[in-house]
């Protein structure tokens, strides 16, 4: 009795796991597309496309994890020793793909500063103040988008071409914090005070920790699914009376 009892809450909670998948599975695929959609908007400030390797791997997770729940409660329900079998191979892959999105969240996410620092200063030297130029529309969204201006501060505007052809002391207007301002020089009070460059990395920091978190989350999620699949399959295989009771048979 001990033993059924064990097998029927391992199989409870296997079912309500699978249930969990599903929604994992749709978390996970808006995870992956958020950090592309970021990635969007900063893509000029930091240039290595391989950074989106984890939001790709999570993605396709996500999208795993719907077949791993159909199977797994196809499976627990009809307690076949060949998709339970399966179910808990694919959950170990999945588990070995997610601790790799762990580890390269963590070496993508020691790269950023590095990326940001060497690409920030190009994309202001190239700022001409259109809305036809792709690095002007950056430059501008993200001063409006973290309320920052300048790469350290607003006097670095300075040294820019784009201040230098302009003649007129003053910065972009995506620098202004109030409504009225013009972006003159003489009015620093009207401006965002912070650089740009410390707050694009902590932006970027945080993306790859989002990855980083839900990766592990879930995958602590199927490691309790993993557990309980082979909980199952022991019982299954262990319990002679339990195997008659499955198939129909009665115990002498």
């Amino acid at each position: 009795m001990m033993g059924q009892c064990g097998i029927t809450s391992s199989k409870t909670v296997l079912v309500f796991l699978n249930l969990i998948f599903w929604a994992a599975a749709g978390i996970l695929c808006y995870v992956g597309a958020y950090v592309f959609i970021t990635y969007d908007d900063y893509d000029h400030f930091f240039e290595d496309v391989y950074t989106l390797i984890p939001a790709v791997i999570i993605i396709a997770v996500g999208a795993l994890l719907f077949l791993i729940g159909l199977i797994g409660c196809c499976a627990t329900v009809r307690e076949s020793h060949c998709g339970l079998t399966t179910f808990v191979v694919i959950l170990l892959l999945v588990f070995m793909t997610e601790v790799a999105v762990v580890v390269l969240g963590y070496v993508y996410r020691a790269k950023v500063e590095d990326e940001v620092n060497t690409s920030i200063m190009k994309v202001y030297d190239e700022y001409n103040g259109t809305n036809s130029n792709a690095q002007s529309r950056a430059i501008d969204y993200v001063q409006r988008q973290l309320q920052c201006c300048g790469i350290h501060n607003f006097s670095d505007w300075r040294h820019t071409h784009w201040y230098k052809e302009s003649k007129n002391n003053s910065v972009p207007i995506s620098c202004c914090k109030i409504a009225g301002c013009t972006g003159s020089l003489t009015h620093p009070e009207d401006l965002y005070q912070e650089g740009c460059e410390a707050l694009v990395v902590k932006k970027l920091q945080e993306i790859m920790m989002y990855v980083i978190w839900t990766a592990l989350t879930f995958a602590a999620i199927q490691m309790l699914g993993m557990l309980c699949a082979c909980v199952v399959l022991c019982r299954r295989s262990r319990d002679p009376a339990y195997e008659l009771l499955i198939s129909g048979g009665t115990i002498a």
